[in-house]
């Protein structure tokens, strides 16, 4: 059964969306690139029953839960998914971060500044958040150009629990 998916935002090219079951092929192309495990880790996503439980445990929980989560990004105009844009709450950090996904074809093109942007807006005007973060993996230096293109400042370096490696967490109060 098809649901209809719900569009959270736009910008100037892009609609995010809310994720539906039907994303299941999209999330397990996109969580099993190169950059992704590189950067985002491996999410154990490995067939298309895989993909769903991912959505269902992440995004939708996180809709249902806070109202927010990562969204299915889109060129205006066309439905296929370039990647993922978002508002995650982890239990280790304090604060909302931002998180996005492009697949690699997309890259180069302003599309994660793009959806960055328009998310954080939509995150201070429909959520009320003052304070927004973001995690990088210390090598993911597009990532790091792309956050502080929005606005947001380097703070520190964490761990998101004992056995983690440190990332940069980047802020913009």
């Amino acid at each position: 059964m098809s649901v209809t998916p719900v569009t959270v935002l736009e910008t100037q090219r892009l609609s995010l969306r809310q994720l539906t079951f039907d994303d299941a092929p999209f999330i397990l192309e996109l969580v099993n690139e190169p950059g992704w495990l590189r950067f985002i880790g491996d999410k154990g996503v490995r067939n298309l029953d895989d993909a769903r439980h991912y959505i269902r445990q992440g995004p939708m929980a996180s809709y249902a839960r806070l109202g927010f989560g990562l969204y299915v990004v889109s060129v205006k105009g066309d439905a296929t998914p370039i990647g993922m844009c978002g508002l995650i709450k982890r239990d280790t950090l304090p604060d909302v971060d931002i998180g996005y996904a492009l697949l690699q074809r997309y890259h180069g093109k302003g599309y994660a500044h793009e959806a960055a942007a328009g998310m954080i807006e939509h995150a201070r005007g429909k959520h009320g958040l003052t304070r927004i973060v973001a995690i990088t993996n210390p090598d993911n230096e597009a990532s790091g150009k792309v956050l502080t293109k929005i606005g947001m400042r380097f703070e520190t370096m964490v761990k998101l629990s004992q056995n983690d490696p440190p990332v940069k967490l980047f802020a913009l109060e």
